[in-house]
């Protein structure tokens, strides 16, 4: 009775933890753009760095703090079981509430990139080790992206419909002192709600048996992947598709970039052979099925219902998987 107590107070440190860290992130990516707008920065810029990176700002913090806690099948857990659920549960999802209709150029330049990106994750896991080297090319390749996307921005056609997708979502009007005030908030709250989720998830998965690994893969990928969930939900909604399906592959270029890049700094090591030989092939695999999706045959790329419930299928069976 004592023991199950202790599992529902967890549960609910989990909840409360998670609800703090996504608002959190939001908070900080409203005053980093508010700011960045208000120093002449232009929305398209914005849009495809500081609020393409903010989406993975609640994976980011967590795998830091999970791989300082001595946790790095974890963190990893985490990378991979994002990608994955952004994938198969939010864009199955979306897609199911609308079809997906991919009519922006930038996001057919992400695309391959997204590709090239899972290639290399895939590469780095394969060995069952993730070394501080390889955590190293992985930030020093999340740099050259955050730059890269930068670059792009400038080159972006007038006529692009993510650009006004993009704009549309950028704060206005937001005083300095109040951007400055939100940012620190956030980098003041994001930890140590990622502190609280990060025990409390350990602590759940301790009492059903699960290893390091499956907590990554299930209850924090998850909890970290509803606010993407959220946001193209919502973006479909307003029949901002572009902008949809754009935080999903900006957070899973930024996924296996920076949050996959933590444990490789701060606990390299031997992994659970789990995470190269199971995971990380169902997250290539799935990745490499979008695209198909997005750019068929047939021209019109457009992820319509029949493969939205395919990728929730994929999702809902690789979820059976784990735990069969």
């Amino acid at each position: 009775m004592e023991a199950g107590f202790v599992v529902i107070l967890q549960v609910a440190i989990f909840l409360a933890g998670l609800a703090v860290l996504s608002w959190s992130a939001d908070k900080f990516v409203y005053g980093a753009s508010a700011l960045a707008r208000n120093i002449g920065i232009s929305p398209m810029m914005i849009g495809l760095t500081i609020v393409a990176m903010g989406s993975s700002a609640p994976e980011i913090v967590v795998s830091a703090v999970a791989s300082i806690n001595g946790n790095p099948n974890t963190a990893v857990g985490n990378a991979l079981g994002s990608n994955i659920t952004n994938i198969g549960l939010v864009l199955g999802i979306t897609a199911l509430i609308k079809p997906l209709l991919v009519s922006s150029t930038t996001l057919k330049r992400e695309f391959p990139l997204l590709l090239v990106i899972n290639l290399i994750a895939v590469y780095f896991l394969y060995d069952g080790e993730l070394s501080s080297q390889e955590g190293i090319i992985l930030i020093l390749l999340f740099i050259f992206v955050l730059a890269g996307m930068a670059w792009i921005s400038l080159l972006v056609d007038k006529g692009d419909p993510l650009m006004n997708e993009t704009s549309d979502e950028i704060p206005n009007a937001v005083e300095t002192s109040h951007a400055v005030l939100w940012i620190g908030l956030g980098l003041v709250l994001l930890p140590v709600s990622a502190q609280f989720m990060v025990d409390s998830a350990v602590h759940i998965a301790r009492y059903f048996g699960m290893s390091d690994l499956l907590i990554g893969l299930t209850i924090i990928a998850l909890g970290t992947s509803l606010p993407e969930l959220a946001a193209s939900v919502a973006g479909v909604l307003k029949g901002e598709d572009d902008l949809a399906l754009g935080n999903v592959i900006g957070s899973n270029i930024f996924n296996l970039l920076a949050v996959l890049g933590m444990p490789g700094l701060i606990a390299p090591g031997i992994l659970d052979e789990n995470a190269a030989h199971r995971d990380a092939l169902v997250m290539l695999g799935l990745t490499l099925l979008l695209l198909v999706f997005s750019f068929n045959f047939r021209g019109t790329r457009r992820i319509n219902r029949v493969e939205a419930a395919l990728l929730a299928g994929c999702y809902l069976g690789y979820q059976y998987w784990l735990f069969a």
